[in-house]
């Protein structure tokens, strides 16, 4: 994970498994399944923190990688994929490492599938991830960003009524996240456009946690049923305008040309 996230880390670690962070990670899985062949696959998560979504991905059968420069997300992921059946870990590569050595740390096509989810936003500049992130893709692959939606950036704010973070929202992308850190958010027409210059033009993209962002972050999920309708909701929003531009996360899901 990027330098600016690691002042952070403590609190991301203390809120996973709240109803935000379930309303996440359901809804990435689920949109990004819908894109994805069925047949086994090579798959970089790049800055893949506890490996939420890469643990999801090696039980569908596939052979994937995780990256992290967090030792301790890392010894998280670690005993998460202790508890999981033999053929399941045999299927995750860790690597402790900065996602800014991409180039050094793998070989250009050398994955079907690259995720890099919520770590641009830590990123001042994030040209070089990009450029870095198209040539680890394989020709026909898919890339999986998560970024902050910075169409909607005043949202949140002005839904806590919090009007003097709403008002600069509308013209500075530079945002106070609930961990802690200062971070960056990325317009979806520009993100599209910075992909399509590096020959990935974008198959869809999604919005994540429509009606759930204002949520405390402390908010458990409900039980059952209630859980699986509020999911199944946040699916349809995330898909469907207007609602999906008002998202606090967009989920761009480019594919390599």
């Amino acid at each position: 994970m990027s330098p600016g996230f690691s002042s952070g880390e403590q609190r991301w670690r203390a809120h996973l498994g709240t109803l935000r962070q379930v309303v996440r990670q359901e809804l990435v899985a689920r949109q990004l399944a819908a894109h994805l062949p069925d047949r086994p696959l090579r798959v970089l998560d790049a800055g893949c923190g506890q490996g939420t979504q890469l643990l999801r991905l090696a039980r569908d059968g596939h052979e994937v990688t995780g990256l992290d420069s967090s030792p301790t997300l890392l010894g998280d992921l670690r005993r998460a994929l202790a508890d999981e059946p033999d053929q399941v870990r045999r299927r995750v590569r860790t690597v402790e490492g900065d996602v800014g050595d991409l180039a050094a740390l793998f070989a250009a096509d050398d994955f079907d599938v690259v995720l890099c989810q919520g770590v641009l936003m830590y990123f001042a500049d994030p040209a070089t991830l990009l450029d870095d992130l198209a040539r680890l893709v394989r020709p026909g692959g898919l890339v999986s960003l998560l970024v902050r939606n910075g169409d909607a950036l005043a949202m949140r704010p002005g839904l806590l009524g919090d009007w003097a973070a709403a008002r600069r929202a509308f013209g500075d992308l530079s945002y106070d996240n609930r961990i802690g850190v200062t971070a960056r958010a990325d317009r979806v027409a520009d993100l599209v456009a910075a992909l399509a210059v590096r020959g990935l033009p974008v198959d869809a993209w999604y919005g994540v946690r429509v009606f759930t962002d204002v949520v405390p972050s402390n908010a458990e999920p409900p039980a059952g049923p209630e859980l699986a309708e509020l999911l199944d909701c946040e699916e349809l929003a995330g898909a469907t305008d207007p609602y999906r531009r008002v998202a606090a996360l967009a989920h761009v899901i480019a594919r390599r040309a």
